[in-house]
């Protein structure tokens, strides 16, 4: 049975679609893929159905991800029941996600940041009314945290 992650932002467009192509990449690369599910959402739905935000996808590729067939979808009480970790990008995403979780499922619920292993974040910050240093941070910060989610998950 495969452990599902689920990354969630606030539109999944930016945030949540770079560490779910970091996320996948890494855990392709551990030879995990058959074990690991990724997956990510908005909980907003402003952008349901597009692809990722055009400076997310070209500084993701300058690092090796290509994230560019990840389509924009909304986080659903069901997406909470059928993941086994939900990260999420920053407090607003956390109360947000808690608000459509089911009762059963919020300990799953937690801050992508607290896996980082390197850098002190609390949050990843949205990039989308920033410049390119903005998503670079993101990159940085999403790198970090998701290697230590993944050794997390090897120790689970």
């Amino acid at each position: 049975m495969k452990t599902t992650v689920l990354f969630v932002c606030m539109g999944n467009i930016c945030r949540s679609p770079t560490a779910h192509g970091i996320f996948r990449d890494k855990v392709a690369a551990a030879g995990l893929a058959d074990q690991i599910q990724v997956e990510s959402a908005g909980t907003h739905g402003y952008h349901i159905g597009a692809e990722p935000d055009e400076r997310s996808q070209e500084h993701a590729a300058k690092r090796g991800y290509d994230i560019s067939a990840l389509r924009a979808q909304r986080l659903t009480a069901r997406d909470c029941e059928t993941s086994d970790h939900i990260l999420v990008m920053d407090e607003a995403n956390l109360r947000d996600t808690l608000i459509v979780c089911p009762d059963g499922h919020r300990h799953k619920v937690r801050l992508l940041t607290e896996h980082c292993q390197r850098l002190r974040a609390h949050d990843v910050p949205d990039p989308y009314y920033g410049g390119a240093n903005g998503f670079e941070h993101v990159l940085d910060i999403v790198e970090d945290a998701c290697e230590g989610l993944l050794a997390h998950l090897r120790q689970v």
